[in-house]
């Protein structure tokens, strides 16, 4: 079988290798285990790979290289458009090529491969929707279109789209999703945390505006005031980082707030262990792993209700659900602090639940998708 991948993701090559977004890379390992050749077509970038980067595995790649597409600047408004048919072609090509073509979306070149399916309506195809499903929630017109296309069974014949969360009144080829980062052998056993000592929080993801640090480091900020014995753990990096730490040297807490940058799984997963709480007050979602990854271990996760995370959380059973305004979430976090024992019964369910989602139960269900 030759599968093709279509991604806006950015690439690069090294040592006759292929790198990218590892969560990203890793999931497609998984895939790619049950083809045998494979064609990428996405953007590449000749950098070098960082610590969150990794490498394709699999011994015949073709990397046909495209564009990428952006329209945030007139300049490269003007430079995509004029992209637009040669990528077009490129999508064409390959398409013609593959006997399962994938799509990666919400994205630019996502949305391109949306429209480009649609001539291959005897082949093998499927989709994954990482952003947010929820028909309510407000987004670009690019992802609407993106989700009405793929929920048109006439326009994706054989072609089923993976979205994160159960929504009613869906379309048959659209199925419910999750996703997975740890193994069965990195479950731990349900422990019981102390909450009356020192807090640990955490926040892991990229610094950008959408996933909200500063209002992370205002929570950590607000709690430190008021006496409470609180740190806060930042992984990740993003355009945001010198303002976030300017902040946190403005308002005296480098010794409650450590900034670590990017940093691989296994010192992620050792911080996890160790700590008490994971704030995501994202503005947007699709499966954040960041929660999930936190709930494997115990974490507790303190998010915004977005997308498919009130479910996850079950409501407010495995996790704090918190609104978008300072003095609420603050006030809803301080209730649950006066309740340890209730803390740690929601530290239970929160890992029980979370470590049903394991690599190995995604493979299989991946399996069955290349393999139907």
């Amino acid at each position: 079988m030759r599968f093709l991948i279509i991604t806006h993701v950015l690439h690069k090559p090294k040592n006759n290798l292929w790198f990218a977004y590892a969560p990203y890379v890793r999931e497609m390992n998984l895939w790619l285990k049950y083809v045998d050749e494979v064609e990428i077509v996405a953007p590449m970038i000749k950098n070098t790979p960082t610590v969150i980067e990794t490498a394709y595995h699999h011994s015949k790649i073709t990397f046909t290289k495209i564009p990428s597409i952006a329209f945030v600047t007139l300049g490269k408004s003007i430079l995509s458009v004029v992209s637009i048919p040669f990528i077009l072609l490129k999508l064409i090509q390959a398409c013609n090529r593959a006997d399962h073509i994938h799509l990666r979306c919400p994205g630019n070149i996502g949305l391109l491969g949306c429209f480009v399916q649609i001539c291959f309506p005897k082949k093998l195809k499927t989709a994954k929707y990482a952003g947010n499903w929820d028909p309510k929630s407000k987004q670009p017109l690019s992802y609407k279109v993106q989700k009405n296309i793929l929920s048109n069974t006439f326009l994706t014949k054989r072609l089923t789209a993976i979205v994160y969360g159960e929504w009613k009144d869906q379309s048959k080829n659209i199925k419910p999703f999750f996703t997975a980062t740890f193994k069965k052998e990195d479950r731990i056993k349900p422990k019981a945390r102390d909450y009356s000592n020192t807090l640990k929080f955490v926040f892991i993801g990229s610094l950008v505006e959408g996933k909200q640090p500063l209002f992370a480091i205002k929570i950590i900020e607000r709690l430190h005031k008021e006496n409470y014995n609180v740190s806060l753990d930042v992984y990740g990096d993003g355009i945001l980082m010198q303002e976030l730490k300017l902040y946190a040297e403005n308002n005296a807490l480098e010794t409650i707030v450590k900034f670590h940058g990017n940093q691989d799984k296994e010192t992620i997963k050792q911080c996890l262990i160790t700590s008490h709480f994971s704030i995501l007050a994202s503005k947007s979602e699709g499966w954040p792993k960041a929660i999930a990854e936190a709930m494997f271990f115990g974490v507790i996760p303190i998010a915004t209700p977005i997308s498919c995370v009130p479910n996850m959380l079950d409501y407010g059973k495995r996790g704090i659900l918190i609104v978008n305004e300072l003095d609420e979430a603050v006030a809803k976090i301080k209730s649950y602090l006066q309740q340890p024992s209730a803390l740690n019964d929601m530290s239970n369910l929160a890992l029980k639940w979370s470590q049903h989602f394991t690599i190995e139960k995604f493979d299989k269900e991946i399996k069955k998708l290349i393999k139907p």
